[in-house]
This record gives C-alpha cells, structure tokens and sequence, in this order.
C-alpha cells in the first residue's frame, strides 16, 4: 500500500500505444468488454422484473466478479501490472498502513458530504420519495451471523470492486481515451466514470442516482489525491458499507 514508481515504464505515462491498445476503438472495445455482465444485469432487472432481492443482489456480486477478472485479463495483455490501476499489492509496512487509513478518513468524509448534497438536489428535482422499501433487508435485523457473512461479501464484491472498477480501471482508461493525463481529459474522465457509477445503483431509482452519482465524482477526486492509489478509497468505501449494513442490523 505504498505509492513507489511503477516496476513498468509506461504505466504512467498515457496513452499507452502498445500493441493493439493503441488503437482508439480497441480501448473503446476493453472498456464495452468490461462493463458487459453489468449491462447484461440492469438489461435482465429491466425486462425480467426480477423481484427476489437475494437474486439481484447475487447478480450483481457475480458481474462484479467477472468485471475484475476482465480487467486482470486486460492488464495482463497489455504487459502492465496492476499498479497501472492504483492497485499496488505488497506487503505493507506499518507507517504506510498508518499513513493509508489516516488518508481513508478525509475521503470518507468527502464521498458522505457528497452523497448527502446528491440527496438535496435530487430532492428538489424529483422531490422527496416515499420511504424505501427495507423490508426485503429483514433477514439482517439482529443476525449477528448474517452480518458478518454479509460484510464479508460486500468488502470484497462492492467496497474492492466498485473502487477497483470505477476508479482505478474507468478512470485510467477513459483518460487514455481521451488523449492522456491532460486536465480536460481527467475531468472528463472523473464525470463520465461518476455518471456511469451512479445509474450502475439504478435499482435505488433516481434519487439514489443522484446521490451515487456524486458520490462517484468525490471518490474520482480523491483518487487524484491520494496519488491514484486505490487503497484509501477501499476503506473508506468499506466504511461506508459497514455503516450502511450495521444500520440495517440494529434497525427495529
């Protein structure tokens, strides 16, 4: 969890112009490639009416599954590691776990500010919504067993692979996109990743767009930041999700 230099030189240096990834319409093709299974399960939950909560959530683990192994393919293809992404994984030395928590509070922070400004204005766009439907959360209400199986899952499936997908592969990607690091580039980039992150929460409806939405841009910033190492952005997103789920436990 260090910010070294990259072991590969042109993991810093984009556009990449390697072998067929130099090529517009094949970074354009990784990216579709990629974002495929999620495609395919907001297609299902829009046409298939799927109404068991377990089941969509299910699919959504399993798309952000394959989406990781997509991109590890993608990075191994191109001869990079996965550093090229911000995710530098080594054994860490204690000073710089220290130092990476400490980072992960700020953007906590930041992303929670985000969220809640994304509630306001969605508000007085679509006005206030009913209360959500929670009900299909009950298996949670004090199973403490159900808990920690469920952190478990969402760690690694949602707070890792969001992170990992949104940020670190979207980001870097469109930027190559769009012509390299330059700042309308990354702006650019940091927009269109925090859009496509907040209609990816598309069962929240548009309230939750919104507010996923610019959450997405926080994290994006954040990204930029923290030196593109994903690590801060891991934690503070699992923060968010223990929060989210232990709320959901203790609720009557």
């Amino acid at each position: 969890m260090t910010n070294e230099q990259p072991d590969h030189p042109n993991e810093h240096n984009l556009p990449s112009g390697k072998g067929i990834f130099g090529n517009r319409w094949v970074r354009i093709l990784e990216i579709a490639v990629v974002f495929s299974p999620g495609l395919l399960v907001l297609i299902a939950y829009r046409f298939f009416k799927v109404e068991n909560p377990m089941l969509l959530i299910a699919a959504v683990w399993m798309a952000n599954a394959v989406m990781l192994i997509l991109i590890w393919t993608g990075i191994k293809y191109r001869g990079e590691t996965l550093r090229s992404i911000g995710l530098a994984i080594e054994r860490p030395q204690l000073s710089a776990a220290g130092w990476t928590v400490l980072k992960s509070i700020p953007i906590l922070v930041f992303a929670v500010a985000a969220f809640i400004l994304g509630s306001i204005i969605m508000a007085n766009i679509v006005g206030i919504p009913e209360p959500a439907d929670m009900t299909k959360y009950n298996y949670l209400k004090g199973n403490l067993p159900m808990l920690v199986l469920s952190l478990a899952g969402v760690y690694i499936v949602s707070s890792f692979a969001e992170e990992v997908i949104y940020r670190g592969f979207l980001i870097t990607r469109l930027e190559e996109l769009f012509g390299g690091r330059t700042r309308m580039a990354t702006v650019a980039a940091i927009t269109l990743s925090a859009v496509i992150f907040g209609f990816a929460h598309f069962e929240w409806g548009a309230m939750g767009i919104g507010q996923t939405t610019l959450m997405g841009a926080a994290l994006g910033i954040s990204f930029l930041f923290t030196g593109r190492s994903l690590w801060p952005l891991i934690l503070a997103h699992c923060y968010m999700d223990t929060l989210l789920l232990v709320q959901l436990f203790l609720a009557r």
